[in-house]
């Protein structure tokens, strides 16, 4: 048996699961989520706790069981706390502005970048750090690997959107490989 498909999820007060038709969905205060719940996997509410249980041993069903009992542990914080990234804006001139649900960045390029967040995602900026935070946890990490994707940090000066917990591997330039300046024969 998983060990994490066979935690309990517990509910905090003002969280609420609702079960149909082949979907589960959780309400709290920071909005709604809802999933689609796979073939040969069940949800049972237990007073304040959610358990998830399998039909069958196949392998199937035993990948969807750890994975189902994530995901609503995941949507279940994300109602009552929410998710948030954090990304960094490393470069001389590099920057990013929040107006509404729109980021606009100027990354070096020749036209500023405007990003359109979806409604559930929120964004902050603080000097060179973009602070994105939404409840819902696969989306919000979608939308961080897409805006990294507008400027990857580049290995030789570090220059570009990169998560803050990220370490960029930086390389030597053209100069310490040769040992120095070029010397003249003759």
């Amino acid at each position: 048996m998983s060990r994490i498909g066979r935690k309990p999820v517990p509910l905090p007060k003002g969280v609420t699961f609702t079960q149909k038709s082949g979907q589960f969905s959780v309400k709290g205060p920071k909005g709604e989520l809802a999933k689609l719940l796979p073939a040969g996997i069940s949800l049972k509410q237990e007073g304040d706790k959610v358990v998830v249980a399998r039909a069958d041993d196949s392998r199937e069903s035993r990948a969807r069981h750890g994975l189902v009992r994530a995901h609503l542990g995941n949507m279940v914080k994300g109602v009552t706390e929410g998710w948030t990234r954090e990304l960094e804006i490393n470069g001389v001139g590099y920057r990013a502005e929040v107006a509404g649900d729109t980021v606009t960045f100027a990354l070096g390029y020749a036209h500023p970048i405007v990003f359109k967040l979806p409604k559930t995602v929120t964004a902050k900026v603080e000097k060179n750090r973009l602070t994105v935070s939404s409840p819902d946890k696969d989306l919000l990490g979608q939308i961080a690997a897409k805006l990294r994707e507008l400027r990857p940090p580049e290995p030789y000066k570090g220059k570009g959107v990169k998560y803050v917990e990220e370490v960029i591997k930086r390389k030597v330039g053209k100069a310490a490989a040769t040992g120095g300046a070029a010397t003249g024969s003759g």
